[in-house]
């Protein structure tokens, strides 16, 4: 009891010293001018909006706004014209997992970039073969894009004091630790510096400084505006010091160890703020972005416990003559000119094909957004900056401010199990500029039950046409039924008496190819192919102890192939809307080894058409059907399709269907239609069902039976969960034909 008296009489004294202070001070005009401060704090900022809602219903008029990291962020957008609910708005509106991840758009990334997303876990910095880690773990370009946006209307101000708020922010300068005090220029740049968390964003260069989170050096900067108002209202979302008996982890410890920075000097500069507010925050942590509702009312609580002396703040104001317009964020502009700086080592003319945006045009800020995207997954920027001034009506002039990656070579990791390829281990070294300045040259160096390895160059051109060469070796082992092999052993004429057998492909592939993209979406590609196949068992031999193992097909290929792809899936591993179409064709022109014709060139086409549509909140229905024959006379059967099987990476003649085990069913044409629910019932964790049918074997299409009789059919239940090391997946399968189960466990990105 004699606390909670002591507590109240404390508050007593505090409000009525404020209150005397507010008394006090000489206001010859009649008019009292109010500078607010706003420290830096993560996801706790967002108690900021809910001060600015408590300071707009008891009519305080805020005349300037000093802010740091997030108070910049806040303080920049309310002195740019926002009120506090839009505010409110934009923050409940946004998606912080996406914004700070800097997760890009599938469909911004070419094809190329596409396939390099969905096999690599891990990548790091591996310049001179030394192992370095990237200097943010986001490049923040997702916080810049939108910040971009939403201070659009106030491009053409040029200084802070000239914006409906007057308004400046602090940044930190890494290379010499000193403050930097941003009040001219890009609001969107100057406000993502002053938020660039270290270790969280990259830093922002702004007038040839590499600028980071202003709280590194004055999270609190009062001292920036003292002069230039009546009163300072301070709002503190800091995190206090802990005790330590409150230092229970490595977490904490960090915590504490950054709040040395940003709390240095905070007694005497609370002595300088005549109304000091300090929400109770301390149930959240600077990463506590999807509590913002809470926090917003948290600061909102915490300004309206002094609504007496704001209500005194206000009596002293004239009404505000600023009428508040709403703000329309517009959909598209015209673009009447394209600057581009700070390139080197790659011309205008890239960065422009991969921006595919023209001078001259009217372009969506969804596909501006695209472009800078697109620009961004060739990593080959370390940061993409840009500025849209507005000439005329609705016309700019974008000037994009580039700063290149000075890493040209990775280090990438990776870890995959399947039925097929079973254990394995990735390690990839990818080297940028290593001829050209538009190529990239990539080793994959594959370890585990299978020794592989994959070798890609890539000389990107762009819009034109790019050119690829490709070297790559696959070795599996399937335990298959012996009838998968009955005609090679009718020609062999053995009999192996036994039912099961170990077969393995050893698959050397090389390829020079052309291909260009249309629309983003859409690719088309020819070249030429030698492969080399080898399909042996060592299960069973026919020379005896002296060979111990049978070979099926020792063979080598020389083709032409082509392919189309058409792809706007916004997911390759769980969709949840798009299209997907691929053809394949491959002529055979030459081929030579065991159990081949004399003569025969023939093709083998396949094609897949897949689709997502979202039909119920989390739940989507999959689609897909694909087919594949062999079309002219055949010089060998080694090219069949092999049937069954789940999660592994399949090459041309290998195909995956639910119900059956893999490499169970084999034909020279196949027909496959599946159709699935998935269901993402928490966060990145999923459970579905689906249901394929097929058809596989000889002729298909010239006896008709492909659509007379459907004989192979299975359905899968399971739960998938998405990792950063790819998708897990279990599965529960079961085929009518055979009454029998298949379970199914794929464990990382496919390769």
């Amino acid at each position: 009891m004699r606390f909670l008296v002591l507590l109240s009489c404390l508050f007593c004294v505090v409000s009525l010293k404020a209150q005397d202070t507010i008394k006090s001070i000489e206001n010859p005009s009649g008019d009292l001018k109010v500078g607010l401060v706003l420290s830096g704090g993560g996801a706790k900022g967002f108690a900021h909006i809910g001060v600015l809602k408590a300071l707009e219903e008891n009519g305080v008029r805020v005349d300037y706004i000093a802010g740091t990291s997030m108070g910049a962020i806040v303080g920049g957008l309310y002195a740019a014209g926002y009120n506090a609910t839009e505010l409110d708005s934009i923050i409940n509106g946004t998606d912080f997992t996406t914004l700070i991840q800097d997760l890009i758009p599938r469909n911004a990334k070419t094809f190329y970039e596409k396939a390099e997303s969905d096999r690599y876990a891990i990548t790091l910095p591996f310049d001179k073969f030394k192992l370095g880690f990237p200097s943010g773990f986001s490049r923040g370009q997702n916080v810049y894009n939108l910040l971009s946006r939403l201070t659009q209307h106030v491009s053409t101000i040029e200084n802070f004091s000239d914006l409906p708020i007057p308004f400046l922010c602090i940044a930190t300068d890494i290379e010499t630790a000193e403050e930097v005090v941003l009040e001219s220029g890009s609001l969107a740049k100057a406000i993502s510096a002053s938020g660039a968390l270290p270790s969280l964003f990259n830093p922002k260069i702004i007038d040839d400084k590499l600028l980071i989170d202003g709280g590194v050096v004055n999270n609190f900067p009062i001292d920036k505006i003292r002069s230039k108002v009546d009163i300072v209202i301070g709002v503190d979302v800091q995190d206090d010091l802990k005790t330590k008996d409150e230092l229970n982890s490595i977490i904490d410890v960090l915590t504490q160890l950054s709040s040395f920075t940003t709390t240095r000097g905070m007694d005497s500069k609370k002595e300088k703020v005549d109304v000091y507010m300090h929400p109770d925050i301390s149930d959240y942590t600077v990463m506590s972005f999807d509590k913002s509702k809470e926090i917003i009312a948290s600061g909102q609580k915490a300004a309206n416990e002094q609504k007496e002396i704001l209500q005194e703040i206000a009596k002293k104001q004239k009404p505000s003559t600023l009428k508040h317009e709403k703000i329309v964020l517009k959909d598209s502009i015209n673009i009447r000119e394209i600057h581009v700086d700070g390139i080197k080592n790659y011309t205008r003319s890239y960065v422009i094909g991969k921006l595919k945006i023209d001078s001259k045009e009217k372009v969506s800020y969804k596909d501006f957004d695209l472009g800078v995207y697109n620009l961004l997954a060739t990593r080959n920027f370390a940061s993409i900056d840009y500025d849209l001034k507005e000439v005329e009506d609705n016309e700019y002039i974008v000037s994009f401010h580039l700063r290149e990656s000075p890493n040209k070579q990775s280090l990438r990791i990776a870890a995959h199990y399947d039925d097929v390829y079973k254990t394995s281990a990735l390690l990839n070294l990818t080297r940028k500029r290593l001829i050209t300045n538009n190529d990239i040259a990539s080793f994959d160096f594959i370890v585990g039950d299978n020794l592989r390895y994959r070798f890609d160059y890539y000389i990107d051109k762009g819009k034109h046409w790019s050119i690829g060469l490709s070297s790559k070796y696959d070795k599996s082992n399937v335990n298959a039924d012996v009838s998968l092999m009955d005609r090679e052993f009718d020609e062999i004429g053995e009999t192996p008496g036994i039912n099961k057998l170990t077969i393995t492909h050893n698959i050397w592939r090389n390829r020079l190819y052309l291909e260009t993209i249309f629309k983003r979406s859409f690719l088309i590609g020819i070249g030429a192919q030698h492969k080399w196949l080898r399909v042996y068992s060592d299960t069973f031999g026919l020379g005896g102890e002296k060979d111990s193992k049978t070979t099926f097909y020792s063979s080598n290929f020389y083709s032409a192939i082509g392919y189309v792809m058409y792809d706007t899936f916004d997911d390759t591993f769980y969709p949840t809307r798009g299209i997907f179409l691929r053809g394949d064709m491959e002529q055979l022109l030459y081929a030579n080894g065991q159990r081949h014709a004399e003569n025969g060139s023939f093709s083998v086409i396949r094609g897949q058409a897949s689709g997502a549509m979202p039909i119920a909140n989390n739940l989507t229905l999959v689609s897909r059907f694909e087919a594949g024959f062999a079309l002219g006379r055949q010089s060998t059967r080694s090219l069949d399709f092999l049937v069954g099987g789940y999660g592994y990476g399949t090459s041309q003649n290998m195909i995956q269907m639910l119900g059956y085990a893999p490499f169970s069913l084999r034909g020279d044409t196949y027909l496959l239609l599946k159709a699935g629910l998935d269901f993402e019932f928490l966060p990145k964790n999923h459970v579905n069902i689906a249901y394929n049918i097929a058809n596989v074997g000889d002729d298909l299409f010239k006896s008709g039976d492909w659509y007379r009789k459907v004989p192979y059919s299975g359905f899968a239940v399971g739960y998938g969960m998405e990792t950063f090391l790819g998708p897990i997946e279990v599965k529960y399968s079961y085929s009518p034909e055979l009454k029998v189960s298949q379970f199914y466990v794929v464990v990382g990105y496919p390769f």
